[in-house]
């Protein structure tokens, strides 16, 4: 199998690289990445002189580029885009031409080879918000709420409308909130993490009430690489960690982690602080505009078809990475360096009425 991972430089998308190049030793892998401030060559140092693994510079909206990293390509895994929902609301256009045009300028090149299966790795936001009770499934109507959120299930909608129009052999998941190692820390938990080990304000969006169902990064490559083996092509698998939490939790979890791995009263940027704990860092701040309340996946469809489910519980899954961001700081320093100072981003302006 020769692999072509479109923003293998990314979160998830390094992540899976590592996986298959630990779990197929057979495969070769072609990252296609635009090296974006979230894509970062440091998160892939470690395979980087593996014989089975290319790097391509190029983004995705560009024909040649797409055409030349798919060359000899056997299947497609697209993890390219832009993800940040705050970055979505200050500007909704880079993640139209990124999210919209990259995957339909993907989908034409995959239509120049006869069985190339492409897998497109979207997000649970394509649904909406749900109430107190219920879950996502793959028939849930899409009901997106953010810039981000749409520019996702126009991607979607344009890769069902190629398997049902041209016959191309592709697949759908649909994550809940990804963590671990290698998240850019402008997202919830590492954000989280850098601020308190630096005694700085955890900024809670709202009441804090917000739920999301979080999975440990590991598992949802293990799921993606489970649908691109044995997938049924047209179809759409949910991959969810079944673990709901409220924004409130997640700090407070993360506060508890960080007591057990860097005790607060052995941490000098709390007592410079006069902080007796992680916890009395916590700081509620403006709700983000159209945050949706709750999400929940069910993944009975992916457990049942492809035998996929979680190998980490939330605690334990919240524990490595806690570890892995303490004994990563220098990563965290190399890929922030003029990039983000880890401001507020997405509150909205212009807004009238």
């Amino acid at each position: 199998m020769r692999l072509l991972v479109t923003g293998g430089l990314g979160f998830i998308g390094s992540n899976f690289v590592r996986l298959v190049l630990a779990e197929r030793p057979s495969w070769s892998v072609v990252n296609l990445d635009a090296v974006t401030y979230a894509g970062n060559p440091a998160n892939l140092e470690d395979v980087a002189d593996d014989p089975r693994y290319r790097f391509i510079k190029g983004d995705v909206t560009d024909p040649a580029a797409a055409a030349g990293a798919m060359a000899d390509c056997d299947a497609v895994a697209h993890f390219a885009a832009e993800s940040h929902v705050d970055r979505s609301i200050l500007s909704a256009e880079p993640f139209v031409r990124t999210n919209v045009l990259g995957t339909l300028t993907l989908l034409d090149a995959a239509r120049a080879r006869p069985g190339c299966r492409f897998v497109q790795i979207s997000t649970d936001e394509v649904y909406g918000s749900l109430g107190t009770a219920g879950a996502f499934s793959e028939t849930t109507a899409y009901a997106p709420n953010s810039p981000y959120a749409a520019s996702k299930a126009a991607a979607d909608h344009l890769v069902r409308a190629y398997h049902e129009t041209y016959g191309l052999p592709t697949l759908i998941t649909n994550c809940s909130n990804n963590y671990g190692p290698y998240q850019y820390p402008e997202k919830l938990i590492p954000l989280m993490v850098m601020n308190a080990v630096e005694g700085r304000p955890l900024p809670i969006y709202g009441d804090g009430g917000n739920v999301r169902d979080w999975l440990y990064v590991e598992d949802h490559c293990d799921g993606i690489l489970a649908v691109l083996d044995r997938g049924r092509p047209g179809e759409k698998y949910n991959i969810g960690g079944d673990s709901e939490r409220t924004n409130l939790e997640v700090v407070d979890s993360l506060c508890a982690a960080l007591e057990a791995a860097l005790p607060a009263a052995t941490n000098p940027a709390l007592t410079a602080r006069g902080a007796a704990s992680y916890r009395a860092l916590r700081t509620f701040v403006p709700d983000r505009p159209g945050h949706d309340r709750r999400y929940a996946i069910d993944a009975t469809k992916i457990r049942a078809e492809l035998g996929w489910r979680p190998a980490h519980g939330w605690s334990a899954g919240l524990a490595r990475t806690v570890r892995w961001y303490l004994e990563h700081r220098d990563w965290c320093a190399t890929v922030l360096a003029g990039r983000y100072e880890r401001e507020r981003l997405g509150l909205r302006t212009g807004a009238t009425g």
